[in-house]
């Protein structure tokens, strides 16, 4: 929010600097982002000055060239080569002296000391345009007789520099959404630290004692249907006004804080809004079809055209203001296109309403419009400043469009918004303070915030605070307000340290995952986060994931952003198709994120919401990029699963205690490995499915894992972790060539040997799989060694023999496998 120096001293009498003032409006929660210096002309002047032209002679060798010279205040005149018609000796005219810069809409350049056509020239006299205080240039600026020569144009003409405050708004600050506002809250701490700084005397308001009803010849009727969606509604009509542009100094407030005049009536209405906050409207009242005014909602996709000319459809909750006939503006958002003002108004309606945050924030996000009535109104508004700030803006256009008052002031206001009642402790103040101070000090503090005291005991206080703070409602809300306007510095740091003890469970699940997360990213993979609001049609277009499980958001910020994630799969393809497309195709990532599902209610009313921690891998392109002397390596299923198992086993989960399963290719996976602690799914291993390939726009194969990282959890608090001494003894090796039926996978090969020896086996490794057409009956032949070492001494040729004789018959027992010679 734009603040501007200048228009916040019509408000409040202070000799404070800018920069002065930036600091204390930091201090009290206005957090001032930056200070930058404004002028409404661009260059502020700098380098002219008021000349006075002695003389005025054809050039000697150019007919539409003047030789002046001109008087700017020193000893001596300036010879200026002139090409205006208009010049002549006697007048007085703005010189720019070299080094001046001149902007004009071409660009900027500098004036400098040279040679015209063989006559030096020391300046230059100039036009309006090239000034910047109009578009004419037909000839030079000609000043009153009565201008001084070598007096800076800045002064002549009264231009003054301002400076601007970007004010950081809070959300909960709305009530400073304005200069009064700002003006306020400064006048505030100034009441309480500057002895000789009074409210009374040095901060004021606008004064609208000068408003009365010219005549009653013009009177629009006012019907509130939807008294919830609008609890205060009121309007006034001026007749015989003239739109043209604002006067110069109405434009330059508003361009100082970055606004662009239209004309004068609408000026108005965006003055007093960045003056109090009160956003207006301003309809044509010639376009009031049947004289009349309703408040109401229109049926459901309805089409209404908004002042950008876009046509809209309406929600039977969208807020509109309409006449007999048709809606003429979208409630506090946004006005329409046929009901605006024009040059050819004469008659306005001027509307000053308090709309309910909520309907007004669900409209804006509905249709995409952030306007600054918007802003105000979706954060709650003084509903006891409708009147105040209509009567000031009707001030402003008799003043600069003219016109009548002509009709009384019509306001709705079926409910009154009464202030807050608050009770306060002053032992609980003191403690959410973090000093003792005394009952006078909490008394003059809210007072100078305009909270009124209606009772005072020794032990605390009751305080009713304005409507306008919509953000302080409770007894820790005023303890804040105190504290900000006291200042935060002056609270001291205390001898004693407060501090609460808290047991963290094992295992830690933060250190966990930061222990998973150095993991990968040593081992080439980046993070990502994904937004945990996502597409509705993910979910409808894949029979993997139910539609009616999403938890959808009621009132979606878009259509992009509809529902709560039920995986991580789809981040992680947007996170690919965007690297991909900006040609950064070989990617490793991971995610660490919360997934939500809707659980159906059994018996119950309503349904459950469960929420569940995974993270997701995911691997495309090459594994390494191609060099000189080297192709480059795709990844494939087997490196994502690689790094799948590595997680499993950098946390200490032995592979061989899991039960690892495949599953049927389904229209999201083309194929799936499961690993299983019991009953208990701990990870998937996955190959993207070509459907979902060809949703995504993708060529090359994607690979994702998916951890229930809940689960991983759990089985973790059980897993020990013990070290032992590196072995000094040798391992061992032998291996075997099994002849198996198809079915037989190695998982079960490994189940087998581990279960016939426990003590001496510490590695199974498959290095072979042959199925051609040697092996005939349906068979397959495994290669595969069999590591033996034991930690207490050397094995011997008996302990190696007798070991690998248990293996293999238990292989065979329990997988029919035969060992081929």
């Amino acid at each position: 929010m734009q603040i501007s120096y200048q228009w916040l001293k019509e408000y409040i009498h202070t000799d404070l600097s800018p920069a002065d003032m930036a600091e204390i409006l930091t201090s009290i929660g206005l957090e001032v982002d930056s200070l930058t210096e404004w002028c409404p002309v661009k260059g502020g002047l700098e380098g002219f000055v008021v000349g006075e032209v002695l003389t005025c002679g054809k050039h000697p060798d150019a007919d539409r060239l003047s030789v002046t010279a001109v008087n700017i205040g020193q000893d001596a005149p300036l010879g200026i080569v002139c090409g205006a018609p208009n010049v002549a000796a006697g007048q007085k005219v703005v010189v720019a002296l070299t080094g001046a810069v001149i902007h004009t809409a071409e660009g900027s350049f500098e004036i400098k000391k040279s040679k015209i056509r063989g006559v030096e020239s020391e300046g230059m006299l100039c036009a309006e345009d090239e000034l910047g205080l109009g578009t004419s240039h037909e000839g030079i600026m000609t000043l009153d007789a009565s201008a001084v020569p070598g007096m800076p144009a800045k002064d002549y003409f009264g231009i003054s520099t301002d400076c601007i405050f970007e004010i950081g708004l809070t959300p909960n600050r709305i009530d400073a959404a304005s200069h009064t506002g700002v003006a306020r809250d400064l006048a505030a701490y100034l009441e309480v630290h500057e002895p000789d700084f009074s409210r009374k005397d040095h901060f004021r308001l606008p004064s609208t004692d000068a408003f009365a009803v010219d005549h009653r010849n013009r009177v629009i009727e006012v019907v509130v249907e939807n008294t919830d969606a609008c609890p205060r509604y009121a309007g006034v009509t001026i007749s015989g006004v003239s739109v043209a542009p604002s006067p110069d100094w109405l434009q330059i407030r508003l361009r100082a804080i970055g606004l662009s005049p239209i004309n004068n009536v609408v000026d108005v209405t965006n003055f007093v809004l960045h003056e109090l906050a009160q956003p207006l409207h301003a309809f044509d009242a010639d376009r009031i079809t049947g004289g009349k005014v309703i408040v109401k909602t229109l049926p459901e996709g309805a089409s209404f055209v908004t002042l950008d000319g876009t046509e809209r459809k309406l929600s039977a909750d969208d807020l509109m203001i309409c006449n007999t006939q048709e809606g003429m503006c979208i409630g506090g958002v946004f006005g329409g296109l046929h009901s605006g003002i024009t040059e050819q108004t004469t008659t306005v309606f001027l509307e000053s309403a308090c709309f309910h945050p909520g309907y007004i924030r669900r409209t804006a996000k509905r249709h995409g419009l952030n306007t600054d009535a918007s802003f105000r109104f979706e954060r709650g508004i003084d509903p006891n400043n409708t009147v105040y700030a209509l009567k000031r803006a009707a001030l402003l256009i008799k003043e600069v469009a003219g016109g009548a008052i002509s009709s009384d002031i019509i306001d709705s206001c079926p409910r009154p918004v009464a202030p807050f009642a608050v009770r306060l402790k002053f032992d609980r103040i003191h403690r959410l303070i973090g000093k003792a101070l005394s009952p006078d000090t909490i008394q003059k503090i809210l007072e100078a915030l305009e909270i009124e005291t209606v009772s005072r005991t020794a032990e605390g206080m009751e305080v009713a605070v304005p409507p306008y703070r919509v953000d302080v409602r409770r007894e820790a809300d005023v303890a804040e307000e105190i504290l900000r306007i006291y200042g935060y510095n002056n609270i001291a740091f205390g001898d004693e340290v407060h501090s609460t003890l808290s047991h963290t469970p094992k295992p830690d699940r933060e250190r966990v995952v930061n222990t998973v997360s150095d993991f990968l990213s040593s081992n080439g993979f980046n993070e990502i986060i994904s937004n945990s609001l996502t597409k509705t049609a993910y979910y409808q277009e894949t029979g993997m994931f139910q539609a009616n499980r999403s938890v959808k958001i009621l009132n979606p910020l878009s259509q992009e952003l509809g529902c709560m994630r039920q995986t991580l799969l789809y981040g992680g393809m947007e996170a690919i198709i965007y690297n991909t497309n900006h040609r950064n195709p070989d990617l490793k990532l991971y995610e660490f994120g919360n997934c939500y599902l809707r659980e159906e209610g059994q018996g119950q009313p309503l349904p459950g919401y469960t929420e569940r921690q995974h993270l997701a891998l995911f691997v495309t392109g090459n594994r390494y990029p191609s060099g000189w002397n080297t192709p480059a390596q795709p990844a494939d299923f087997y490196t994502l699963k690689a790094c799948a198992e590595n997680v499993l086993k950098r946390l200490g989960i032995p592979l061989r205690s899991l039960t690892v399963t495949e599953e049927d290719s389904n229209e999201t996976y083309a194929e799936t490995l499961r690993y299983s602690d019991k009953n208990s799914l701990l990870l998937e291993v996955c190959t993207v499915g070509t459907k979902l390939l060809k949703q995504f726009d993708l060529k090359a194969p994607v690979y994702y894992a998916d951890f229930r990282w809940d689960a991983v959890m759990r089985l973790l608090s059980r897993v020990k972790i013990s070290y032992r001494e590196l072995p000094r003894f040798p391992e061992v090796r032998r291996d075997f060539a099994l002849l198996v039926d198809k079915q037989v996978r190695f998982a079960d090969i490994c189940r087998a040997a581990n279960h016939a020896e426990q003590k001496l086996l510490k590695n199974i490794r498959l290095f072979d799989v042959y199925e051609g057409e040697k092996i005939a009956g349906g068979k397959k032949s495994y290669a595969v060694s069999f590591t033996l070492q034991d930690v207490r001494q050397t094995l011997t040729d008996r302990q190696i023999d007798s070991a690998m004789q248990r293996i293999a018959a238990t292989l065979e027992k329990e997988t029919g496998a035969q060992i081929r010679n």
